[in-house]
């Protein structure tokens, strides 16, 4: 007998990162973190794979036995293509810069990273880094990681609620402090930090630098401010389509299709109660910061709501 793909909800890993923060706490009480920087909410690698909730099954576990539910594009992938996140930044976080697919593949042993923010929530003044000001040389750029001068020529970005910003490999960039952002990004743990405010880790010494890999990966030229999605007809907005994932934004009832051709997720960044998923064997009630993973082939998707909410589709 066929058995209709089921949504998985899916129960985040948790990361303790000495600029986090705790307004991820009443939200996911089974952590023991403090602080809770990230919760990597769908992952499946191996330095923080989410669970299949109520379960000791990993979503790897979960993808070895049940292959078909990545669909056919991804079934026989050498690696799983999609992590996302949500990242409480009390304090802010360094400056970094990620590599791409052949540098980090050849130097790191995993893809390169490639990623988007959506700005969740901000206190008053909030602000990020988003690349460079203006363009400058190997030689400046080089000059100004070693004198610490580098925050002098990054561009400084005020922080505003549901703002997007695409951050292509080789950006610089920071997400700073008191800020609560969804990241989507490659499956990959890559980062090379270039400065980070002088910090020590637990161990009380400073926290090492990736200053050389930085150098080789970093895109020294001005950085266009993003442009802001604007809402389609039927009121989603697609956020982002690169050749690493596609994300659309819903804020009002509606629905999508998950085919047989790849997965999708859904992720809640916001709901006040009463937001129902639909799906062709069932239904459930859906909360805030829920991540499921929509296996493929389930079908047609629909979302239904009598309160505000924000939901998340994203696709590999």
């Amino acid at each position: 007998m066929f058995n209709q793909p089921q949504p998985i909800v899916l129960s985040p890993a948790f990361q303790d990162y000495l600029w986090g923060g705790r307004r991820l706490k009443s939200a996911y009480p089974q952590s023991n973190t403090d602080p809770l920087a990230e919760a990597w909410v769908l992952s499946n690698h191996p330095a923080g794979p989410s669970m299949l909730a109520g379960s000791t099954k990993t979503l790897p576990d979960y993808l070895a036995e049940n292959p078909e539910a990545l669909g056919e594009r991804f079934q026989n992938a050498e690696r799983f293509p999609l992590l996302v996140k949500l990242i409480d930044a009390a304090k802010p976080l360094s400056v970094q810069v990620h590599p791409g697919d052949a540098y980090a593949l050849a130097h790191e042993g995993e893809p390169g990273k490639t990623e988007m923010w959506v700005v969740l929530d901000h206190e008053p003044g909030a602000f990020l880094y988003y690349g460079l000001q203006k363009s400058i040389s190997k030689e400046e750029l080089a000059r100004r990681v070693e004198d610490d001068s580098l925050e002098e020529v990054l561009q400084p970005v005020k922080a505003r609620r549901g703002d997007v910003f695409f951050i292509p490999a080789g950006t610089l960039h920071a997400i700073g402090a008191g800020m609560l952002i969804a990241e989507i990004q490659q499956n990959s743990n890559v980062t090379y930090r270039v400065y980070d405010y002088g910090r020590v880790g637990a161990d009380g010494n400073p926290r090492p630098l990736h200053k050389a890999q930085a150098l080789a990966v970093s895109t020294r030229e001005a950085t266009p401010l993003p442009a802001q999605p604007k809402k389609r007809q039927d009121g989603a907005e697609e956020l982002a389509r690169c050749p690493y994932f596609t994300v659309t934004r819903h804020t009002a009832p509606g629905s999508f299709r998950v085919t047989r051709d790849a997965f999708a997720a859904l992720l809640v960044t916001e709901t006040a109660g009463g937001l129902t998923l639909r799906y062709p064997a069932g239904s459930m009630p859906l909360r805030q910061y829920d991540c499921l993973l929509l296996p493929a082939g389930i079908g047609e998707i629909a979302l239904e709501c009598t309160s505000p909410f924000t939901a998340l589709e994203i696709r590999p």
